[in-house]
């Protein structure tokens, strides 16, 4: 039962309706159940025993954790070492076991195996389990290093880790910042519903009118590369990105206006990433919570190990001291930008195209920018001005969809013959000659899919400087109702769905 069908819509009407009719004490209860049936409905229902065996072993691990004393620290560091392994075995069997069998006869074949030294294995794999094991896991290491309190009810931290609209694409959670808000009792509140209701509806046009429509282009193109080259692919590739964005933030719209409806207040996971400068500035504004989870859990504990402060310590030594913290940095970096691209999937198209390929773009970033720096100067040219920040908008966009075009590819060979394809083939007339036309989309189709991108990149302008379901409450009553019943009627007559078609899931649903 996916967000976007008509029954999902149903599901979430009675739910919100008896959400508000219950005594509010009950409320956390009354959306576990809800959870539960949700993954139910979702035909999930054996795949219930690992969110809740995730749950169970991080709700018994913090409290031998709370119940150890802190001078017993290696106690401590057993327990939350064997809550950790459970964790991330059960991840690692359900998602990546095929990553290494297919590598290792990947290996063999290049010695002149017969590519199969081991055979595969076929798991049904549970939603959004990199999500809540992700969110479990953030919980009981707070706990261990006294940043959160352990939870004494398991049904309340079983609503934190099965929470079901934060099942289908995150965002990633932090239990010191979000257990309040899910266990707290909410009355009703008019303008608190319809402000939730109201982003659903931006993310249900984001879904169904924009990246449901350019995904038509991108999978003819993607589907059968070898007829197509050159720009045919860039053009893919970029329609790619702007697919990617509107499916995953809508998602978040949806999930996030869901939940605000419900009083639950969850963290922002998008920032107007295509406006960033740099990669590094991207990754702050697209998948904040998956950032700030490898930061908090992976890469500053990374940098504490004895192992990196040795390494820090040689390399200062060998580079001089500014030299060689940045080279140890980039080293534990390395680290974080393989586990961010494994994260994102057990394939090599995954570890490359959304992990070391954006390590090698931040770490030339930061050995060029001093050069760089330095010639801007000579030429009297100010970093934010116009002209430069276009340029650095341009640029980090067009690194953004290489890495794009490896995450989209069927597999890192198929990437890389693409790129030759997209440089070796030159055919700019297919941009004006109609050619693009013969993909999938008509001449109607294809105005509707522009001109919502322009509606997409007008709001995303305007909310630089603001919220803009703030700016549009300010209007007069019948003008902010025509805004939104405009919104809602392009979603019914323009969105992708009903009989004979049926929406895509979300690209991060998988993950």
């Amino acid at each position: 039962m996916g967000i976007t069908s008509f029954y999902f819509l149903c599901f979430f009407a009675i739910m919100l309706l008896l959400y508000y009719s219950i005594p509010s004490k009950f409320q956390w209860g009354f959306l576990l159940l809800c959870s539960v049936c949700y993954c139910l409905l979702a035909g999930q229902g054996v795949l219930l025993v690992y969110p809740l065996v995730s749950s169970l072993a991080c709700f018994l691990g913090a409290k031998f954790l709370v119940q150890t004393p802190v001078e017993e620290e290696k106690r401590r560091r057993g327990i939350l070492t064997v809550t950790v392994l459970v964790n991330i075995g059960i991840l690692f069997v359900l998602k990546y076991v095929n990553f290494v069998i297919n590598t290792v006869n990947g290996i063999a074949a290049l010695f002149g195996g017969n590519g199969e030294v081991l055979s595969g294995v076929d798991f049904l794999v549970p939603l959004g389990v990199s999500f809540y094991t992700f969110s479990l896991l953030g919980y009981v290491i707070d706990v261990y290093y006294g940043l959160a309190e352990a939870q004494n009810h398991f049904g309340k931290l079983a609503l934190y880790g099965l929470y079901f609209p934060n099942l289908i694409s995150g965002p990633i959670l932090q239990y010191r910042e979000h257990a309040e808000t899910f266990f707290a009792p909410h009355a009703f509140d008019y303008r608190r519903v319809t402000r939730g209701l109201q982003r659903m509806v931006w993310g249900f046009f984001k879904k169904l009118v924009i990246a449901e429509r350019l995904g038509v282009l991108v999978n003819t193109v993607y589907g059968s590369y070898e007829t197509y080259g050159g720009a045919y692919i860039w053009v893919a590739t970029v329609c790619y990105a702007f697919q990617l964005y509107t499916d995953f933030s809508g998602c978040m719209d949806i999930v996030l206006g869901m939940s605000e409806s419900l009083g639950i207040e969850l963290s922002e996971n998008f920032r107007t990433p295509f406006f960033a400068k740099s990669v590094t500035e991207y990754w702050r504004r697209w998948h904040i919570t998956l950032g700030v989870w490898m930061k908090d859990y992976v890469f500053y504990p990374l940098l504490r190990t004895k192992l990196f402060t040795d390494i820090n310590k040689s390399f200062k030594k060998k580079f001089g001291k500014k030299r060689g913290k940045q080279y140890s940095t980039f080293l534990a970096m390395f680290v974080l930008w393989l586990t961010v691209g494994i994260w994102h999937g057990g394939d090599w198209k995954f570890v490359i195209g959304s992990g070391l390929l954006h390590w090698f773009y931040i770490v030339m970033e930061e050995l060029l920018s001093p050069p760089c720096a330095r010639m801007m100067e000579r030429m009297s040219l100010s970093a934010e001005g116009k002209l430069v920040t276009g340029i650095r908008i341009l640029r980090t966009f067009f690194l953004v969809c290489i890495g794009d075009l490896f995450f989209r590819a069927a597999s890192v060979g198929d990437a890389l013959a693409m790129l030759k394809g997209a440089v070796c083939v030159w055919n700019p007339r297919i941009l004006w000659d109609g050619s693009l036309l013969k993909l999938g989309l008509d001449g109607v189709e294809a105005a509707v899919a522009v001109f919502s991108l322009l509606l997409l990149w007008a709001v995303s302008l305007a909310q630089r400087k603001g919220s803009v379901r703030d700016a549009v409450a300010k209007r007069p009553l019948p003008l902010r109702w025509l805004l939104w019943y405009a919104l809602l009627f392009a979603v019914i007559l323009l969105g992708y769905y009903g009989p004979g078609y049926s929406a895509a899931e979300f690209i991060y649903q998988g993950f």
